[in-house]
């Protein structure tokens, strides 16, 4: 029996209600609009859902992959074939203290910061641009004009599939430059986030957040699909400015392209497929290592 038939059925015993799409295309479930169908796709509606639906798979040698916003990767155009989990419908927040902000895996960054915003909390000003969900946000400890999530993460709650489900504090999570532990464990599922904030005016948090926007789209080609940054910023050096140097602004491997609003960015000016992508990036490697001596390592996570 194939994995995808003993899931469905494993499903139909025990999840009857789960929402589940048969070679559902991935390019409508990521920021680049690239890559081909999920075998399976599913899209729990609590956290409790999610964690059976990836036991499930996992017993179904279905390799679950759980996917956020989508904003930082680049699926293969052929598609997958296993099951992706999504958190889209994990969008759940409250305040549980004074300061404090408990919310869902699958909330976006920018309706977190509205809600703060709303509720008088000063803290994720930074985040409110930031296109990610939460869960993803604290794996790669999102950051933004000089703010980082460790500044206001509490801790979060985390499903190991190896070790069942445990709150980690903000020390534990061990978080970096777009680095925690969770980086090194990619079946770990960020379940939910605990934030700590201040006391603010809201009117001025909110001048703050339209301030920090409206550098945003000065500066990044927002009007293009793209994963954010390509690279991560190598120690003392900028990944944008060294591209530029490398004469490789506007440089196009298919419909692939890097921005000519800022290097940074690799866009997808109309039908880019996932092989120009990655052609485009080897291409900026090669470019910058042979230019500069710097080897760019990618920030957007690349599916195989």
């Amino acid at each position: 029996m194939l994995w995808y038939e003993s899931f469905d059925r494993e499903v139909a015993d025990h999840l009857p209600e789960a929402a589940i799409s048969a070679d559902e295309p991935l390019a409508r479930h990521c920021s680049f609009r690239i890559g081909g169908p999920a075998r399976r796709m599913a899209f729990p509606a609590t956290s409790g859902e999610l964690v059976m639906l990836d036991k499930i798979g996992r017993a179904c040698h279905a390799r679950p992959l759980v996917l956020g916003n989508g904003t930082n990767i680049l699926f293969p155009d052929e598609g997958l074939d296993r099951l992706v989990i999504s958190t889209r419908d994990l969008g759940r927040m409250e305040r549980t203290g004074e300061t404090e902000i408990r919310a869902e895996a699958g909330l976006s960054l920018a309706r977190l910061a509205v809600f703060a915003q709303q509720n008088d909390l000063t803290g994720l000003e930074f985040a409110h641009g930031i296109p990610g969900s939460v869960g993803g946000a604290v794996c790669m400890n999102a950051g933004a004009y000089g703010g980082e999530l460790k500044d206001v993460l509490v801790g979060a709650q985390v499903w190991f599939p190896e070790d069942g489900v445990r709150f980690l504090n903000v020390d534990e999570l061990e978080l970096g430059y777009r680095h925690s532990i969770l980086t090194e464990q990619p079946d770990a599922v960020v379940l939910y986030a605990v934030f700590h904030l201040e006391k603010g005016d809201g009117a001025v948090i909110r001048a703050k957040m339209d301030e920090l926007m409206a550098r945003r789209k000065a500066s990044q080609p927002l009007e293009y699909p793209s994963a954010g940054s390509t690279f991560k910023r190598p120690t003392g050096y900028f990944a944008g400015a060294l591209i530029e140097q490398a004469g490789l602004k506007g440089f196009s491997v298919g419909d692939a392209r890097v921005s000519p609003k800022h290097a940074g960015f690799v866009i997808n000016t109309g039908n880019a497929t996932c092989a120009d992508v990655k052609a485009l990036i080897a291409h900026i490697q090669k470019t910058v290592l042979e230019k500069d001596g710097v080897l760019l390592e990618p920030e957007v996570r690349i599916i195989d």
